[in-house]
């Protein structure tokens, strides 16, 4: 009795659900969340859509494992350091992984958590707490800082700033568009600084990290 051509294929494949994790977040990397699909994801692996379903029960249970792979990928906070320069270095790996990957923004914290995920926070928890926060103070830390690293990416994302000559161009379009007369302050604003040599949007997070950093410690030690 012949075998099917597509069983045949799907028993070459090595599939796993690390790999299909894998291949799913290269694709939606390259196109977009909106462009990631069961049937293209198996088409990308070489096997047939039905094979997915030994490995993930539905996109949503792709999309779970899809972040919480993302969050395996961000460095864990690291006590020694003090807890102010741990968490200064995670938000600095936060940023770079939502860069890499800056369809998962607003996926992070929606998603159900898997094992990295609760690894993650409650590493970010247990350094707060180590440290000497109050539980109250703890939660006010996690927040600012996840709303400031998240808000900032989606910012940059939204932005459009890419290469500081991209950002000089964008910035030359808006003074055309709109009368300076009519928004000198913005007019100065992008002429004296955003228009200045080197310009990079990006500088912006670490000057609002650190004045973030400063006022939790300030509130440490009250």
């Amino acid at each position: 009795m012949a075998v099917p051509p597509d069983a045949t294929t799907e028993r070459r494949v090595p599939w796993s659900k690390g790999k299909i994790l894998k291949t799913a977040i290269d694709l939606a990397d390259r196109g977009g969340i909106e462009s990631l699909s069961m049937r293209k994801l198996s088409q990308e692996l070489g096997g047939g859509t039905m094979s997915l379903y030994n490995h993930v029960a539905n996109k949503e249970d792709l999309l779970d494992g899809m972040i919480d792979t993302l969050f395996s990928e961000i460095d864990l906070p690291v006590p020694a350091l003090g807890w102010k320069a741990a968490m200064r270095q995670r938000a600095l790996s936060m940023r770079s992984v939502l860069a890499r990957h800056p369809w998962a923004i607003g996926q992070m914290e929606r998603r159900t958590p898997g094992p990295a995920t609760l690894r993650h926070h409650d590493a970010v928890i247990g350094c707060l707490l180590d440290a000497g926060f109050s539980l109250q103070l703890t939660a006010h830390a996690f927040s600012a800082l996840d709303s400031y690293i998240y808000g900032f990416a989606l910012q940059e994302r939204n932005l459009a700033f890419g290469t500081p000559d991209e950002t000089s161009e964008l910035a030359k379009a808006f003074l055309q568009q709109f009368p300076t007369k009519d928004y000198p302050s913005l007019a100065r604003f992008t002429i004296e600084h955003v228009l200045q040599p080197g310009y990079d949007y990006g500088d912006e997070y670490e000057l609002g990290l650190d004045l973030i950093l400063d006022g939790l410690d300030q509130a440490h030690q009250e």
